[in-house]
C-alpha cells in the first residue's frame, strides 16, 4: 500500500520543465544523433550562447544543410530552415539580403560546408556577409555511409578509404581567414565555455564569422579507426588540445590522432556586404544628380 501511495503521489507532480525548453523544440526530442556523438554538445553550447544573450528568437534564423549536422534546424525554436546538400550558405545570404535586421545562423558539417559548399564558403567570406558558421568537423561523412571527407586527417580509415587516407585535408580556419571571414575560432566539443563565448563573440561581430567545432563520431570515424567510444574521444581531446589565441591560421592542420590547436584566431574588422552596399547606393545616387 505504502509503495501505491508512492507512485499515486509521484503522478501528481507535475512534469518538470527542461531549462533549453524555450530554445529547443521538445516535441522532436528524443533527437536522432548517435550514442558518444559531439553534435548534442554543440548545439547545448549555441543555446547557452542565445540565452546568456538574451537574444529575441524571432530575429534569428538558423539554416542547416544536409548530413548528420543538418538536423539541427529542426531541433531550434526559431524560423529554421533544413536545405539542400552544400546550399545552406546562399539560402542563408538571401534570407540575410531580405531581412538585414535578421541574423543567420548556419550550423552544420564540414562535408555540407566544405565539400559541396565549399565554393559558396569562399564567397560567402569574401562577401562579408553579415553571418555566424558553426561548422560541427567529425572528420567523416558519417550519415551517408562513413565515406572519406575533405578535412578526413591523413591515414585516417573510413569506408572509401580502407587503406588509409592518402589526401591532405582542409584547414577550415585558413580557409575561411584566406577568404575574408573577420572572426575564426577553433574548440573541441568538450570546451564547452570556452566554445559558448566564441559563438556569443561570433553571433554579435559583423560580418561573416565562423566557429569549427572538432567533435567525435563514435559510430563511424571512432569505430572504424579503434579509436574506442565517444568518451574516448573526449578524453583525446583532453590530453591533446592545446590553447594557442592568434596562432597563425596555416599552423592549424590535424593530422591523425595529432595534437589539435584550438582557440581564437581571427578577429579583424572589415566592412559588411551590406554596408558597402548601402555606401555603393549613395554613391550612384550623388552620380546621377550631378551628370
Amino acid at each position: 500500500m505504502k509503495a501505491l501511495e508512492a507512485v499515486e503521489k509521484q503522478e501528481e507532480i507535475p512534469p518538470t520543465e527542461h531549462p533549453m525548453d524555450d530554445v529547443l523544440r521538445m516535441d522532436r526530442i528524443p533527437h536522432i544523433w548517435c550514442p558518444g556523438c559531439g553534435i548534442g554538445l554543440a548545439v547545448t553550447a549555441f543555446v547557452n550562447a542565445l540565452e546568456k544573450m538574451q537574444v529575441d528568437l524571432d530575429k534569428v534564423c538558423v539554416v542547416s544543410g544536409i548530413g548528420c549536422t543538418g538536423r539541427v534546424a529542426g531541433y531550434i525554436k526559431t524560423d529554421s530552415f533544413h536545405t539542400t546538400h552544400g546550399r545552406a550558405l546562399p539560402f542563408a545570404t538571401g534570407l540575410k539580403l531580405g531581412n538585414p535586421d535578421l541574423k543567420i545562423v548556419v550550423f552544420s558539417g564540414d562535408g555540407d560546408i566544405v565539400s559541396i559548399g565549399g565554393n559558396h564558403f569562399i564567397h560567402a567570406a569574401r562577401r562579408n556577409i553579415d553571418i555566424l558558421v558553426i561548422c560541427v568537423n567529425n572528420f567523416i561523412y558519417a550519415m551517408t555511409g562513413g565515406q572519406v571527407a575533405p578535412t578526413t586527417p591523413r591515414s585516417a580509415y573510413t569506408t572509401t578509404s580502407p587503406f588509409g587516407n592518402f589526401e591532405t585535408p582542409s584547414n577550415i580556419p585558413q580557409l575561411a581567414e584566406s577568404a575574408g571571414a573577420v572572426y575564426v575560432a577553433r574548440w573541441t566539443s568538450l570546451h564547452m565555455r570556452r566554445l559558448t563565448q566564441s559563438i556569443i563573440e561570433g553571433f554579435q561581430k559583423p560580418g561573416f564569422s565562423m566557429v569549427e567545432v572538432i567533435s567525435p563520431c563514435a559510430m563511424y570515424y571512432s569505430r572504424i579507426n579503434k579509436l574506442g567510444l565517444g568518451i574516448d574521444m573526449m578524453k583525446f581531446y583532453h590530453d591533446n588540445s592545446v590553447i594557442k589565441h592568434g596562432e597563425p591560421t596555416e599552423n592549424l592542420d590535424i593530422g591523425f590522432q595529432s595534437q589539435i590547436i584550438v582557440g581564437k584566431f581571427v578577429d579583424r574588422e572589415r566592412p559588411t556586404f551590406s554596408e558597402l552596399y548601402k555606401g555603393w547606393k549613395k554613391e550612384v545616387k550623388t552620380v546621377k544628380r550631378e551628370s
